[in-house]
């Protein structure tokens, strides 16, 4: 066993890495492998991590570059919220995805363990077993709360940030509007999907892009954990911590956007030091995937150089 633990490993994947093993009596092995050796235990092929509670967190790594960035998505969305866009950047950055727990190939577990600040913490322990001591963090939505965690709790782990239609959280943040959430809460699943696809992206870019969409959560998720994700990102308040953030941050947001405000970027540029603030016109929510030939740029540009955008 010890010498399975200490095989050298640099690929997400570890203690048998690159073998796929699919036989149901085996899974038990892979788990106690994954205990022992506080490594992932990879079942199918499928990189994960087991956090302190014993949740495994499902990773990707993709892309060539020398530095590492983390891409967090929304609530209840997998790591696919960043198909569209993150070849983008894997050509200037290796990138790091996680299905949060809750979602995708990640663990599920229907306890009170559920919170953007926890998220971040799944984060620091696929971060931890990759070997990553320092990274560019880029959050969109509910991935832009796990961000401010991340950099609040861990300003060692962060080199620069990137919060992307995001919010502080309550009490503090800007709320959607009545009507929006009436929106969201109709009874009918149908005008529920149709009205955030509406919220996230304009009305002449669904004319010409049909879908599939990545950016309406997760379908698989069950309900336990729809509703957890629902409730951490609606505690989420890091107010009194965004002026510990050291990172160089950058804050980008949409004109249009009626899902998150727009006023919750400048509360967030003017409470984190020397933050920047860029928005993009005629954007609604879903800006880096709608606008990614101005968003991608831009963001890129601040995480190689940290210097002022155009």
């Amino acid at each position: 066993m010890a010498d399975l633990c200490t095989l050298p490993e640099r690929r997400p994947a570890a203690c048998f890495g690159e073998y796929s093993l699919k036989a149901r009596p085996y899974r038990r092995l892979y788990a106690i492998l994954a205990v022992t050796c506080d490594v992932p235990a990879t079942i199918d092929g499928m990189p994960q991590v087991l956090t302190t509670d014993k949740v495994a967190i499902h990773y990707e790594v993709h892309g060539s570059g020398a530095d590492t960035l983390v891409l967090l998505a929304g609530q209840a969305n997998s790591s696919r919220w960043w198909d569209a866009v993150r070849p983008d950047f894997e050509t200037t950055f290796r990138t790091v995805t996680i299905d949060y727990r809750g979602t995708g190939r990640s663990g599920k577990p229907d306890t009170d363990t559920y919170s953007t600040r926890g998220f971040a913490s799944d984060v620091v322990a696929v971060l931890d077993h990759l070997e990553v001591t320092r990274a560019g963090v880029y959050g969109t939505s509910m991935g832009g709360r796990v961000a401010q965690w991340l950099a609040a709790d861990h300003p060692e782990r962060v080199s620069r940030l990137v919060l992307g239609c995001t919010s502080p959280g309550t009490p503090h943040g800007v709320e959607r509007s009545l009507e929006v959430s009436r929106s969201l809460a109709q009874r009918d699943a149908e005008s529920v999907r149709q009205a955030l696809l509406e919220l996230m992206y304009s009305p002449a870019w669904l004319a010409t892009h049909p879908g599939p969409y990545n950016t309406l959560g997760d379908p698989a998720m069950p309900a336990h954990a729809r509703r957890s994700h629902r409730k951490a990102s609606a505690r989420h308040n890091s107010w009194d911590v965004l002026p510990l953030i050291t990172a160089p941050t950058l804050v980008v947001h949409g004109t249009d956007d009626r899902f998150n405000p727009t006023a919750n970027a400048a509360l967030l540029a003017k409470r984190i030091p020397d933050a920047r603030l860029r928005l993009i016109t005629g954007a609604r929510h879903a800006y880096f995937e709608e606008f990614r030939d101005v968003a991608g740029p831009l963001v890129r540009k601040f995480l190689l150089t940290g210097l002022p955008t155009t």
